[in-house]
């Protein structure tokens, strides 16, 4: 077997410039072509694929540039040619970059097995979809093995995606260092310029670069002379790396695989392990990755749950004290004028499934920024809990108020049917407010002085309109006949408005102090009307 489809002089890999112009390139070529800015996507690259993609990218031009001494990204593809082949000195014919290579040696992202038979592995597959990390189901919107006219970038993204973010699967199938426990996920978070891949590609090699020694001495890594490239080592499954022999930027593999081409035809030879390929278990995740928060209280890697970054976690990240952020979270530094936003990504795993894949995106403006970075960081953490808690309240009082309605305006029939339909109708109010939490927030912080409150307290009269418009629309599903529907309608309307209005203890005390405002205006007018 002779080394075949090569990264560095074969094109297999396929983008959109930024003009939406198709492109197919070699890897040097992308590199400079990101150094550039000239790369808007991957059209091929499937979304729970794009943090591992780019990930590899900056860590690969990183280590590059270290190796070479070199602090900005080559413009020239035969300067990131040469710099790739200077990472695999050993390699006389290029194997270490080609997707095929003889199992002795080593291919991208496959380990060597020399002395293996290859072909005596127990799983041999035959799709992209079936090596990828995915756990798919009968009903999972990404059918496993569907893709057998994959092209060779298929290939290589399901790759990445398995060795770079992968958990535990079962016995001898070992996940990936990067993640609190093998059911866990990595993470993507950072901050990055609004605009084509290439400029987040740009600062997060910036970043990597400025942050490599710290990176080292913070996290026990080997800051010259460490593994970096994993898949240069050979593995037989029964030993593992431990993390101070590590690059701090290390690109991980975490499965024994060799891909073959018989007839032109890509395919996958896949086996287990005895052992994880970096000896971890105990870091909790905590590798010092350019992407992943650290919990700080119990110092493990963030594990997104299956609702993804919602409004709460998201501003936890953004302006909380539980977790620590990795060296692609930077505010300062940037060129004036430039428009930055938070991003999040993360593919989330369960026992023996898949959550979701879930991304968030959250602009930042020039004020949200000074907030972010300065000491009014505690007081933006204090607007965000003060909304948080306002819409946990919010719903709660709409809950009730749907429970009445599907309990004909009954108080105290509330069966488990009544509850279980209530928290289903709520769920919309909740969705709502997720999506629009952060543009409100921004409109809040943007606000000067006293007007701070006036915004806050317009929000909570939206929100409360918000959650009458969900109790509304949940009419035509409770009681049928006339009487009982206008009981039940007219009961949880009340229940409602009175949570709203408060009484000795308010929910809201802004909203029971504008409505009790309202009353006593309206009063005045009336009674000034009377006397005319």
């Amino acid at each position: 077997m002779e080394p075949s489809l090569s990264l560095l002089d074969e094109p297999l890999i396929c983008w959109r410039d930024t003009h939406a112009a198709v492109q197919r390139g070699n890897l040097p070529e992308l590199l400079a072509a990101l150094a550039a800015n000239g790369v808007c996507d991957f059209p091929r690259l499937r979304p729970h694929q794009r943090h591992p993609w780019h990930a590899f990218l900056v860590q690969l031009a990183s280590i590059a540039l270290h190796h070479a001494g070199q602090e900005q990204p080559w413009l020239e593809t035969t300067d990131w040619r040469a710099a790739l082949l200077a990472l695999t000195p050993g390699d006389a014919d290029d194997a270490a970059w080609c997707l095929v290579a003889p199992p002795d040696r080593p291919a991208l992202l496959q380990a060597p097995v020399p002395g293996e038979n290859i072909a005596a592995w127990t799983n041999l597959l035959h799709a992209p979809d079936a090596l990828d990390m995915l756990v798919t189901s009968k009903n999972h919107d990404l059918k496993a093995a569907r893709a057998h006219g994959a092209e060779a970038d298929d290939w290589l993204f399901a790759l990445l995606s398995l060795q770079t973010q992968q958990g535990i699967l079962g016995r001898d199938n070992y996940g990936i260092s990067r993640m609190n426990s093998g059911y866990g996920n990595r993470p993507g978070v950072g901050v990055a310029p609004v605009g084509a891949w290439g400029a987040r590609w740009r600062a997060d090699v910036h970043s990597a670069l400025v942050q490599r020694a710290h990176i080292a001495e913070k996290f026990g890594l080997a800051e010259e002379h460490g593994h970096a490239l994993l898949w240069l080592l050979p593995w037989s499954g029964a030993d593992s790396l431990a993390l101070a022999a590590l690059d701090p930027l290390y690109i991980e593999i975490c499965r024994r695989v060799r891909l073959a081409a018989p007839g032109g035809r890509i395919q996958a030879h896949v086996t287990g392990s005895k052992v994880a390929r970096i000896a971890a278990k105990d870091s909790n995740g905590v590798t010092g990755d350019v992407w992943t928060p650290v919990e700080t209280a119990k110092s493990k890697a963030l594990t997104v749950s299956r609702n993804g970054f919602d409004y709460k976690l998201m501003s936890e990240l953004l302006a909380g004290e539980s977790y620590a952020q990795g060296a692609a979270w930077r505010l300062d530094g940037w060129p004036q004028g430039t428009a930055l936003q938070a991003i999040a990504q993360a593919t989330v795993r369960g026992q023996g499934k898949t959550e979701g894949y879930h991304e968030r995106r959250v602009p930042l403006s020039p004020k949200l920024r000074r907030y972010l970075a300065g000491d009014q960081r505690p007081l933006l953490a204090r607007m965000a809990r003060r909304r948080i808690d306002a819409i946990a309240a919010m719903r709660k009082l709409l809950w009730t108020a749907l429970a009445v309605l599907f309990a004909n305006g009954k108080d105290n029939d509330m069966t488990d049917a009544v509850k279980d339909r209530a928290s289903r109708f709520a769920q919309p109010f909740e969705q709502q407010e997720d999506s629009r939490f952060f543009n409100d927030l921004t409109a809040h912080i943007e606000a000067e002085g006293e007007q701070q409150e006036v915004v806050y307290l317009h929000w909570l009269l939206g929100l409360a309109e918000h959650a009458q418009t969900v109790l509304e629309a949940a009419f035509d599903a409770g009681p049928r006949s006339a009487m009982q529907r206008y009981k039940a309608q007219a009961s949880a309307l009340s229940r409602f408005a009175g949570g709203l209005r408060g009484g000795k203890k308010p929910l809201f005390p802004e909203l029971a102090v504008h409505y009790a405002q309202q009353h006593n205006a309206h009063t005045l007018s009336t009674e000034g009307e009377a006397h005319a």
